[in-house]
């Protein structure tokens, strides 16, 4: 039988899950989330248990990390197999109790009828009743009092008596609130509980008191063993939002999901608490959520209460400077006795309040950024003034100007005291020096640019317009200039005002500005609308730098527009910005007009491209602007992946742009990075690369961006040749067309052809890259759909296409990104063998073949589809090419196109392997050889030297038919004799070698 234990409301410490509704009345038991190991120690120590052999568990780990919630699925697993359970629980709350948890798990056992016969625990009898009795520690009526060891004794006899059968688990939970006779009576099971049927499972929590010392005395005498819960990674907490939620992991909503995991420490109590708060107020309410959950705030409340006045007059200061706070500043302000402060410090660090951050003891952390929110919003107005008045004079005076990051802190106390205007200046002066750091490559910040963001964003709600206006349009500037980089575009004022009191030309930049993020966000009517004003204040003889400005923004916003000029418009309108800007000394106009233009003739004339990116990769090293050199170097990481064996540089780049908060340009590399994946073949590492850039794609501003990674998943499909998965990525595609025209032609190209290719719908692949130079003409594409490339192998194979259509066909077979040169190149070799060229035909083929190499199976499809027009040349190695191509497409499970191989190595007489159970078993090179299967059995054997006689016997077939399949696999691998043969394939690296 199983004892059941009396519910109880959860604490805030305690791991709740919810099995209906988030936000509903109920929350039960859900899946146990990241404590596979913990569960799997428990389920051992119950099966131990089960057999005869006790054992003892601590479970640890600071307030909310789940320990009662594991205990509690132990007791669910215990009760599973029929073993008895028991549950106490020591409390602070009402007047003592000795042995509460003790007597509270007897209690349940009576309740339950589960005691045993009066007799059966022999002279403990008494100590028993008077543990059930209101009095067990003194005694009544003369009675003398219960001792330690007799009461420990009798429950060790307890849980043998009701554990004889089945075993027993006794849970005693919150061991940290429990009194010194509970504390001895536990030692003492600790010491003798080996010997029983039952499993003592103890949970306590970390801090500095006996029971958590009474944990370490017993694991270092191994009378128990520790687990010490952590709190969840970041792909914990992602399964747990969705266990709360209810969806499935993929559809967890970014927003809530950076919340869940930057505000909750990974403690499971604060992720739930996090998640029911979000659902509780659905955003179509329009309710703004509170920043810190009720019983978030309730929890930190209780444990700052319990530090007494000093120390919560102490956490409430430091909750001022944020999440990390300075203990010399805070203990200049607070001026109080070293030695008190320190008794309280180290009481919140015993709390799990507080944390070191970093090395000494000069900065500390709160445990959870929530916890300094709802210590600021416990504090009045009056009371967090003055606080912060008292700290920004200390700060003041410990670090006089107020050196590196001292200004930002500096700024957060200047607006808790209430002097706006003063915030602001430091706030922007803070984010200047921020968004300078993200060229600096000493900085350890991450994300340096969000940081930047966040204190214009503070600025910027400080100001009034008509109070500074100067102050308030180079905020306004820095805001929307790193907002536009970082593509936080939802942090921007709506709208933001233009004071009439800026000069004109500024307030032309701010409109630019303004233009540039309404190209973003998709809106280019507002976009043009900016752009018109902006000119409309540049009257007279503006200066060619704001003119230069305003054409740069023009340019970009050129980029969003349906016309068959765009692209041309936008050049001319870079070229413009360059030669203005060059003159007005505005080295940050020439370095993006550059880098855009750069953009634009990649897929045209690659050397162009790389020189424009260099040159402005230069301008910003010579005038220290970080964002344009971060654009410069991925823009040639990307450049240099179509070079590179492998594109580690575009990986080195997008890691770096992210890491500098530049997250439009870590998702272009990304989206470029994971085509380039494709192109190699490497899918999953590609699948993984855009799963987690479209997990970050889904900001107003980053509509292109999602686009393009949307288009690298139908491209990757199309790799592959699943069509049907194919057309739901180019569906998830088709929404976000508008954001990025010129897609539509790219996805023509590199998707649907492709694939049709793969499936041997040849006319079906023309008439989709038909269907991309219409789709191109309408639209121009910035990107590589096949013009320099595929659709030029296939022209010159079907004949469209010669000589005098394509002159330049040899210099493309030789420049260009690699990916086109393999289809150039062969294009080339097509039309050389048709002029009677073979050798140069032969050498060009080969070239173009070794600028394959990365591509495997680009390789493998350029070989199938030329080797036609080879073999009816005379040039090339047709036979051998076939082969290699219907090996390779065979064991990638593309059966059309290996089909057609092997009808084209028919048609030319070749010899065809059979394709039976087996073939996977012969190693790569015997198959390209043409080695069956059962030649491959027979040729282990002769490599160990087995005589043909002995070989037939072992595999029940004539002689005849081994001296048959013996000379096959000798012609087939070129060797003259079995000696050769075997001595060949037992070296190391031949063929049989690894076999």
């Amino acid at each position: 039988m199983t004892a059941l234990w009396p519910a109880r409301p959860a604490g805030p410490a305690e791991d709740r899950t919810a099995t209906g509704p988030v936000g509903g009345p109920h929350r039960g038991r859900g899946r146990l989330i990241g404590r596979t190991a913990e569960t799997a120690r428990i389920a051992d120590a119950l099966a131990a248990a089960r057999s005869g052999r006790g054992g003892a568990l601590f479970i640890t780990g600071e307030p909310g990390v789940g320990k009662t919630r594991l205990a509690t699925e132990a007791l669910a697993a215990a009760a599973a197999t029929d073993m008895i359970t028991l549950r106490g629980r020591a409390s602070t709350v009402g007047p003592p109790v000795p042995y509460r948890p003790l007597v509270e798990a007897l209690l349940l056992l009576a309740r339950a009828g589960l005691l045993p016969d009066p007799g059966e625990p022999g002279a403990h009898c008494p100590v028993l009743a008077r543990l059930l009795s209101d009095t067990p520690e003194t005694g009544t009526g003369g009675h003398a009092a219960v001792s330690h060891i007799a009461v420990a004794e009798t429950v060790l006899r307890l849980l043998a008596a009701v554990g004889r059968e089945r075993g027993c688990l006794l849970v005693l939970d919150d061991l940290h609130d429990a009194d010194a006779g509970t504390l001895a009576v536990v030692e003492y099971l600790l010491d003798n509980i080996g010997q029983q049927p039952a499993v003592l499972l103890l949970v306590a929590g970390g801090t500095p008191r006996a029971a958590a010392e009474l944990a370490v005395r017993a694991r270092q005498r191994e009378a128990a063993e520790i687990l010490d819960l952590k709190p969840l990674t970041r792909p914990e907490v992602r399964l747990l939002v969705a266990a709360e939620l209810g969806v499935a992991p993929v559809e967890v909503c970014p927003g809530l999901l950076h919340r869940a995991v930057t505000d909750s420490a990974g403690i499971p109590f604060v992720v739930k608490e996090l998640v029911h708060d979000h659902a509780a107020r659905p955003a179509d309410r329009g309710e703004r959520a509170p920043s810190v959950p009720a019983a978030v705030a309730d929890d930190v409340r209780r444990r700052t209460e319990a530090l007494g006045p000093l120390g919560t007059r102490f956490l409430g200061t430091a909750a001022l400077f944020g999440p990390r706070f300075p203990l010399p500043v805070l203990e200049h302000a607070l001026g109080v006795d070293h030695t008190a402060l320190s008794e309280v410090l180290r009481a919140a660090l015993a709390a799990c309040l507080i944390t070191p951050d970093g090395p000494g003891t000069r900065w500390y952390a709160f445990r959870s950024p929530l916890a300094a929110e709802a210590l600021l919003d416990g504090l009045g107005p009056g009371e967090r003034a003055r606080h912060a008045r008292r700290a920004a004079r200390a700060l003041a005076h410990l670090h006089p100007g107020l050196p590196g990051a001292w200004r930002a802190h500096a700024a957060r106390l200047h607006e808790h005291a209430g002097d706006d205007l003063e915030a602001a200046r430091l706030y922007g002066e803070a984010a200047q020096r921020a968004m300078d750091e993200v060229a600096l490559e000493r900085t350890a910040e991450q994300r340096p640019l969000e940081r930047a963001l966040e204190l214009l964003t503070r600025a910027h709600a400080l100001l009034e317009p008509a109070a500074a206006p100067a102050l308030h349009a180079t905020v306004l500037e820095l805001l929307l200039d790193a907002a536009a980089h970082s593509a936080h575009l939802d942090r921007l004022p709506r709208p933001p005002a233009v004071e009439q009191g800026v000069p004109a030309a500024r307030r032309a930049g701010i409109h630019a500005r303004l233009g540039t993020i309404a190209t973003l966000t998709g809106r280019p009517a507002e976009a043009l609308r900016h752009l018109d004003t902006a000119r409309s204040l540049l009257t007279g003889h503006p200066a060619d730098g704001h003119t230069a400005f305003v054409d740069l923004a023009a340019a970009h916003a050129e980029l969003g527009r349906l016309d068959p000029d765009r692209l041309h418009t936008a050049a001319r309108l870079a070229r413009r910005a360059v030669d203005a800007a060059r003159g007005a000394d505005r080295p940050d106009v020439v370095c993006g007009a550059l880098l855009l233009l750069g953009q634009l003739a990649r897929h045209e004339d690659e050397t162009a491209a790389t020189a424009h990116f260099e040159r402005a990769r230069a301008i910003a090293l010579a005038h220290r602007l970080p964002v344009p050199r971060s654009e410069a170097e991925v823009q040639l990481a990307i450049t240099a992946a179509g070079h590179d064996h492998r594109p580690t540089r575009l990986e080195q780049a997008g890691r770096e742009a992210h890491r500098r908060g530049l997250l439009p340009l870590a998702l272009e590399a990304g989206s470029a990075l994971a085509l380039e994946r494709i192109r190699r073949c490497a899918f999953d590492e590609a699948r993984d690369g855009i799963i987690e850039a479209a997990a970050e794609a889904s900001g107003p501003g980053l509509g292109r961006s999602l686009a393009m990674l949307r288009l690298a998943d139908a491209v990757r499909y199309a790799h592959q040749g699943r069509r049907a998965e194919m057309h739901g990525a180019l569906e998830r595609l088709e929404p976000l067309l508008d954001a990025a025209p010129g897609l539509r032609a790219l996805s023509y190209g590199t998707a649907r052809a492709f694939c049709s290719l793969l499936e041997e719908r040849h006319d079906a692949a023309e008439a989709e890259l038909a269907q991309a130079l219409a789709h191109d003409a309408e639209n121009p594409a910035a990107g590589d759909f096949g013009r320099h490339g595929l659709i030029v192998l296939l022209g010159v194979l079907a004949g469209r296409i010669g000589r005098r259509h394509c002159p330049g066909i040899a210099e493309a077979a030789t420049g260009g990104s690699r990916w086109n040169r393999q289809f150039a190149g062969l294009a080339h070799a097509v039309l050389l063998g048709r002029e009677g060229h073979r050798e140069r035909a032969t050498a060009v083929a080969a070239e173009a073949l070794a600028a394959a190499a990365p591509y495997p199976m680009a390789r493998c499809l350029g070989m199938r589809l030329v080797a036609r027009s080879a073999y009816e040349d005379g040039w090339g190695a047709p036979v051998q090419w076939l082969r290699e191509a219907e090996e390779y497409f065979h064991g990638a499970g593309l059966h059309p196109v290996a089909g057609a191989a092997r009808a084209l190595l028919r048609g030319m007489g070749a010899s065809v392997r059979q394709r039976r159970t087996g073939t996977e078993q012969v190693p790569p090179d015997l198959r390209r050889s043409g080695i069956t299967v059962r030649e491959f059995e027979v040729a282990r054997l002769v490599a160990e030297r087995i005589s043909n006689k002995d070989i037939a016997g072992r595999l029940h077939i004539s002689l005849r038919t081994v001296e048959k399949h013996v000379a096959n696999v000798l012609h087939k691998t070129g060797h003259p004799n079995r000696r050769a043969f075997a001595s060949a394939a037992r070296d190391p690296g031949g063929v049989l070698s690894a076999t």
